[in-house]
């Protein structure tokens, strides 16, 4: 727009011939010439430079890319970050001079020229993620919209979440406990709640490499969640993680033993890697099997589903590739009648991305939450947001333009990992 407030008032004040009610008029449209954006239009938009910051120990890594219209978009990446400053910034210097608008094109830029660079999973995908994240804040701040309505739109205005109680099992936690973790949760709205089941001390293990859980460790899991689901009675979604350290046969028997329990998932039983074995689990218990947090792309997902190998597929939005990618994994599993249950475990930012995916989507079942958002007051320092995080156990979909959440480099500042460069 080349009009401005001082052209408006510059003609105004040169006319000698204002009536009144002209005068009210022009004030009207001097409103809305100040309202209306005065960027270059869309099409001008281009890609000046890529920052980013780590907190959690190189864990979280959170990207910002600026552009030429003082636009600056922002996105979070997970777990496979730590040491990878240098390929955020190779990954910059990539998309320096085009434009933002064209997400799915720069995505595929990057990933093509890493196929002989580890492109396939990983280190290079997560940081791809928080990069095509930004891209689709970016965008959607630059044509006034969120980005679930440059997903195609929305099947729904608030996304349900489970509560991660993170009752970790390192400090040797009893059934007594389990239940009072449950009742927290439920108490503060929520109405699923997950636990994790694998505990690396248990002075009951084989030996210290051993995958089979011994009868008692798995007497133990089985006393833990019953005393879950006997607090929280029948009609609250509860689930377990075993974050892939054990073995089939032991995954097999703790799926079967939990079978009364009316679990809404059992998640990671085994590794990641052998989809038959997945298979073979799902397949002999009515205990629905979760999987996908450590698989990355569609590609990670395809076997999965093909096969029958999972009941419900649960990818990390910011690891598995990014939103565009999250949304074609969903579709996918849509194809097989899979719910879509993504994992997350990264800041608000990260969350309020994965609710834009989530919305976009039919076969939504539901969302991580982390008891970590509030507990520690770092999670509320890190980022700028509006309104509660949650009401009743669901996240309200952002309607600002781009994600709705963004980086809040001061309050990140004292967290960032020493050592590596800093938004710089």
């Amino acid at each position: 727009m080349k009009n401005s407030r001082r052209d408006f008032l510059t003609k105004a004040a040169a006319s000698t011939a204002l009536t009144l009610p002209f005068i009210n008029y022009g004030k009207e449209y001097e409103t809305a010439i100040n309202k209306t954006p005065k960027l270059s239009s869309p099409s001008k938009l281009k890609i000046t430079d890529t920052k980013c910051g780590y907190i959690r120990g190189g864990k979280g890594l959170f990207v910002k890319i600026y552009s030429n219209q003082d636009i600056v978009g922002h996105g979070e990446g997970v777990d496979a970050t730590p040491g990878t400053y240098h390929l955020v910034k190779r990954f910059g210097e990539r998309l320096r001079g085009k434009s933002p608008l064209n997400i799915h094109r720069l995505f595929e830029d990057i990933r093509r020229a890493g196929f002989f660079q580890g492109a396939q999973s990983g280190m290079y995908i997560a940081v791809l993620t928080a990069v095509e994240t930004a891209l689709w804040d970016l965008a959607g701040k630059s044509l006034g919209l969120p980005v679930y309505q440059l997903l195609g739109g929305k099947f729904r205005d608030k996304i349900r979440v489970y509560m991660d109680t993170a009752l970790y099992q390192s400090k040797l936690p009893q059934p007594k406990d389990f239940a009072a973790a449950a009742r927290e949760a439920v108490d503060m709205g929520y109405n699923a709640v997950k636990f994790d089941l694998d505990q690396a001390n248990d002075p009951n293990k084989y030996d210290k490499y051993n995958w089979t859980a011994s009868p008692a460790e798995i007497e133990r899991m089985y006393n833990q969640m019953a005393a879950a689901r006997e607090e929280v009675g029948p009609n609250i979604d509860i689930c377990a993680d075993m974050h892939g350290r054990y073995d089939a046969i032991t995954g097999e028997k703790v799926a079967k033993i939990l079978e009364p329990l009316n679990m809404m998932w059992l998640e990671e039983p085994i590794p990641a890697e052998n989809t038959d074995a997945y298979r073979k689990i799902t397949e002999s218990t009515s205990t629905p099997i979760c999987a996908g947090e450590n698989h990355y792309l569609a590609h990670g997902f395809r076997p999965l589903l093909e096969t029958g190998a999972v009941d419900i597929i649960m990818p990390d939005l910011q690891k598995a590739g990014g939103l565009g990618e999250g949304q074609r994994i969903a579709n996918l599993s849509n194809l097989y009648y899979v719910p879509f249950a993504p994992h997350m475990v990264a800041s608000f930012l990260g969350a309020m991305a994965a609710c834009h995916v989530c919305a976009s989507v039919p076969n939504f079942m539901i969302l991580e939450w982390q008891i970590y958002f509030h507990k520690n007051p770092m999670f509320k320092e890190i980022v700028h947001f509006d309104g509660p995080m949650t009401e009743n156990g669901f996240i309200p979909l952002s309607e600002k333009p781009g994600i709705g959440v963004e980086i809040n480099e001061e309050g990140m500042r004292k967290y960032a990992v020493k050592g590596v460069p800093f938004f710089k």
